[in-house]
């Protein structure tokens, strides 16, 4: 039965690391950094504790280096990792991936917790989002007119489609205020200068100097009006609560641009080559006509009726049918205008963008699991070094023993009193260095292990 099984304390505590790694694979840990040491293996261990109980932590020299900061003993953090078991102590402690420092953590939470409120009110519903026009007129871009986002956004659509008219509304996009201001913005801009799209445009930064997307009161005022709203706002792994509310999210300021303006070079290429077509097709149309009218001409000079009358009615027919075949085109001309919208909607561009984003989430999950491999061999061979130091012969030597061997060209140990003769000369090997000596009687084996303190060798 296993209750009358007995273990040994590894096969024991093997078992309870199984235990734990299986249970807890990743973990959440809040609390405040004690007992922090960081020895020269660049490696960091620290005390996770709160009021009532305390963790071990590792932190493994290869995610150290993504810290925001050093870490200080007195902190609040939060560690993500696993849980495992140290056995040469029986030990068990949280192996950390990351560190989030307390304030970045309250500020995702704060993040999340808008995101799934505004979610539920139906504020990022995909049936309400306002189509971008095909080819905008007019721009205006809410930014910083010293950022380096406004300079990217302008140098792409220039050369895209040159002539564009892009209005600049300054406000700030970092602080306290900057909320606020973008509000006002939109709704100034929507009142008074009408553009056909908005834009968000801000660089890259962190969590906190990105915060002011995250105002729950310029989502709302994003999703007012009828102009629609593209929000570029930081890189591509950034996202912010406006990304959500916007009409379209652009990864960057330069991703922006490349989505909202056409390239004015191929448009005027589709429009020559819709006009030759439509032009050839208008052609044969009145060519065939043409063909129609001789051959009706033909056919009534052997009727009674008044020629002059029949050929009145031929060109208003004719005029009739220009008219109709004008206002085909026109509606023609419409479909063609909306085929071209889906088409660039459909664009590989839109789906390597996307792609792009998937794959930049399956290179974190990448990272992700080779650390952990990484950190699991490490401890592996943290755990070999440490038993081969255990059984090492040097280790037997630092406590006082010493290895003898004969003066011969073998260097044969010497395992017992007979095997050397008196007068001899014999060399013993110490932790650190080693004696030549010269063997003085040779005693029998019932002799006492510990000679006289006079006794020479």
């Amino acid at each position: 039965m296993e209750n009358h099984r007995v273990f040994k304390v590894s096969e024991l505590t093997t078992h309870i690391r199984s235990l734990l790694e299986d249970a807890y694979p990743f973990v959440r840990v809040a609390g405040e950094i004690s007992n922090l040491s960081q020895p020269a293996s660049g490696h960091l261990y620290f005390t996770l504790k709160d009021a009532q109980a305390q963790l071990r932590i590792v932190l493994f020299k290869m995610q150290r280096r993504y810290l925001a900061k050093e870490l200080r003993n007195g902190m609040e953090v939060i560690c993500l990792g696993r849980i495992s078991v140290y056995e040469p102590r029986g030990e068990y402690q949280l192996i950390a991936d990351t560190v989030d420092f307390q304030g970045a953590g309250a500020l995702q939470r704060s993040f999340e917790a808008l995101k799934a409120r505004l979610a539920a009110e139906g504020l990022f519903d995909q049936e309400k989002k306002r189509p971008l026009p095909f080819v905008p007129k007019h721009i205006t871009l809410l930014t910083s007119p010293q950022g380096a986002a406004l300079y990217d956004f302008l140098r792409v659509a220039r050369r895209r489609f040159p002539g564009l008219r892009i209005s600049i509304y300054p406000v700030p996009v970092q602080g306290e205020q900057a909320a606020a201001a973008m509000v006002a913005g939109l709704e100034r801009i929507r009142s008074q200068l009408a553009p056909d799209v908005l834009v968000l445009c801000r660089g890259g930064g962190s969590v906190e100097d990105l915060w002011a997307y995250n105002d729950e009161h310029l989502a709302r005022a994003i999703r007012q009006g009828s102009v629609p709203v593209v929000s570029a706002v930081g890189h591509e792994i950034d996202f912010t609560i406006a990304d959500f509310a916007a009409d379209l999210r652009a990864p960057t300021p330069s991703a922006a641009a490349e989505l909202l303006v056409p390239e004015q070079l191929a448009l005027q290429r589709t429009v020559r080559m819709h006009g030759a077509r439509l032009q050839r097709l208008m052609e044969q149309t009145l060519n065939h006509a043409q063909q129609q009218l001789q051959f009706a001409r033909h056919r009534l000079r052997t009727k009674l009726h008044p020629v002059d009358t029949l050929l009145l009615r031929v060109d208003q027919l004719k005029s009739s049918l220009v008219q109709a075949f004008s206002r085909h085109l026109d509606t023609q001309g419409g479909h063609v205008a909306q085929l071209e919208q889906r088409l660039q909607l459909g664009s590989p561009r839109f789906r390597l963008i996307r792609q792009g984003q998937e794959l930049a989430d399956l290179e974190k999950r990448l990272v992700r699991a080779g650390t952990h491999i990484l950190a699991q061999y490490e401890g592996r061979f943290l755990q070999a070094a440490a038993v081969l130091r255990a059984v090492s012969p040097l280790a037997t030597l630092t406590r006082g023993y010493a290895i003898a061997r004969k003066h011969d060209a073998a260097h044969t140990i010497i395992h017992a009193a007979s095997q050397v003769d008196p007068g001899e000369k014999v060399e013993l090997l110490l932790a650190t260095g080693r004696l030549e000596c010269r063997v003085e009687a040779v005693l029998p084996a019932d002799t006492a292990f510990f000679p006289a303190r006079n006794t020479k060798i």
